[in-house]
């Protein structure tokens, strides 16, 4: 049964996962025109009865006990050292080291280090180092943190955005080229972002407008961006690398958008333009009121 959005509200719950993560919907709608999920702060969450996770940055409708009736078993996993811990649905997944743990239907993973940590439902990620946490599909994580610090407190994280333009109009990038896809910054953390991207001509509709296919540029979106208690702001600052061929209206710019980070892309008209952006992040999780 839909929800409706609280007063003095602009985001409601959209759905409950199989492990009791709730996602919320601001109205937006993607290209499909399929609402487009996002991560409720701690106000928002509670305020429609849900419990929030300060550790890991979710909303949820109920505890999933992992110990009950474990109907996905764990296939194909490989564990080497001491206190490593692959939940309920976690399959081919190696972790070497010790007090790591891999959340609820994870896949295709590996752990190297001590007290790092996967969440639910996010796979093809390699976390290296102390107390690293990875949110997002196909990223890269290092943490690099002492035995006192919490969870993701200091680390990088790499991961890809990506797009296909055809207009000049400006429109998102999304993380891993998935429709309505964003890295989520999570509250109270300031991070520094380090873009490399890069564009490529491919192809264009109707007549054929100036320039050859294989016209290329390249550019770096850099800057800060913070999340204080839901609410982000982003500076950032954009520097064009090398460019070859009719490329004069092509654009990069970094952004937010709620609580997330966003790439957007301006193309040309009438051409068809490959974009792919290999994005760092440096990050420091507060755990203070910021």
């Amino acid at each position: 049964m839909p929800i409706s959005y609280i007063a003095g509200f602009t985001v409601k719950p959209l759905e409950v996962s199989a492990i009791g993560v709730v996602t919320f919907t601001n109205g937006m709608l993607d290209a499909e025109s399929l609402p487009i999920p996002i991560t409720p702060n701690q106000l928002e969450c509670e305020a429609y009865g849900y419990t929030y996770n300060q550790v890991n940055g979710t909303c949820s409708a109920f505890r999933y006990n992992t110990n009950l009736n474990r109907t996905f078993s764990n296939i194909k996993n490989k564990t080497y050292g001491a206190r490593n811990t692959t939940e309920t649905g976690t399959n081919n997944t190696l972790i070497m080291g010790e007090n790591n743990t891999a959340r609820s239907f994870t896949r295709n993973n590996i752990i190297t280090g001590s007290n790092n940590e996967i969440s639910n439902e996010v796979n093809n990620v390699n976390v290296l180092g102390t107390k690293g946490q990875a949110t997002a599909d196909n990223s890269l994580v290092i943490g690099g943190n002492a035995g006192a610090d919490n969870l993701g407190e200091r680390q990088s994280i790499q991961l890809m955005y990506g797009v296909q333009t055809t207009g000049s109009g400006t429109v998102d990038s999304y993380l891993n080229n998935v429709t309505g896809s964003y890295f989520q910054i999570p509250d109270n953390t300031i991070m520094y972002f380090n873009a490399e991207i890069v564009a490529v001509r491919v192809g264009h509709t109707g007549e054929a407008p100036t320039g050859n296919l294989g016209d290329y540029a390249s550019f770096i979106e850099r800057g800060v961006v913070i999340n204080k208690s839901g609410t982000l702001s982003i500076n950032r600052e954009r520097d064009a690398i090398k460019s070859s061929g009719t490329v004069t209206l092509w654009r990069p710019t970094a952004a937010v958008d709620g609580t997330n980070f966003v790439i957007d892309i301006r193309g040309a008209a009438d051409v068809t333009i490959e974009w792919a952006a290999n994005i760092t992040f440096t990050q420091i999780k507060t755990g203070v009121t910021l």
